[in-house]
């Protein structure tokens, strides 16, 4: 079972730099995420959604090629590829992959425009370890299915300040 969990940022860009984190985690096997989207409210209050996949996009290239296949058994592979990419585009624009898109508008509302939420479906976590990486990142808790004692967990990693280490303290003061 996925648990979703859901952060505000100030600006999609610092949004950005976290999905990024996650994805540096996932790469180290500490985190296995099915889904990331960050939602960005926008000046006009129009939502707009950056997500991972292009669902339309990708039923449109693999459309074409099958499209295309189908055409040269039957003679005609222009007509079949291009047949075949609007059936794909269309299957592709009906799907929907991880997080429902209707429900990420509808929670995106609450949004402060210019604000950012970043979605994330996580399989599997390290928690101990991926609570460290996010530690002082900033970003507020909007909603999770984390159990109470996780979530917690989650919104003290993110308000944490990092210390910084005597060296690093010592460095900046000489300058």
């Amino acid at each position: 079972m996925s648990d979703l969990v859901v952060i505000v940022y100030p600006t999609e860009a610092k949004a950005e730099d976290i999905r990024q984190k996650l994805f540096d985690l996932q790469k180290e096997y500490l985190i296995e995420i099915t889904d990331a989207v960050i939602a960005v409210k926008e000046q006009n209050g129009r939502i707009k959604l950056n997500q991972l996949l292009n669902t339309t996009a990708a039923g449109a290239v693999s459309g074409t090629f099958w499209g295309a296949l189908i055409g040269l058994i039957f003679l005609n592979p222009l007509l079949g590829a291009a047949i075949g990419a609007g059936a794909g585009a269309l299957s592709g624009a009906l799907t929907d992959y991880g997080v429902n898109d209707e429900f990420m508008k509808q929670l995106s509302e609450t949004l402060q425009p210019g604000n950012a939420a970043l979605f994330v479906l996580i399989r599997k976590l390290t928690a101990d370890k991926v609570l460290e990486a996010v530690k002082g990142t900033g970003g507020v808790v909007l909603k999770t299915s984390l159990d109470h004692n996780k979530e917690q967990a989650l919104r003290d990693a993110l308000a944490a300040h990092v210390a910084t280490t005597p060296a690093a303290q010592t460095s900046a003061s000489a300058h």
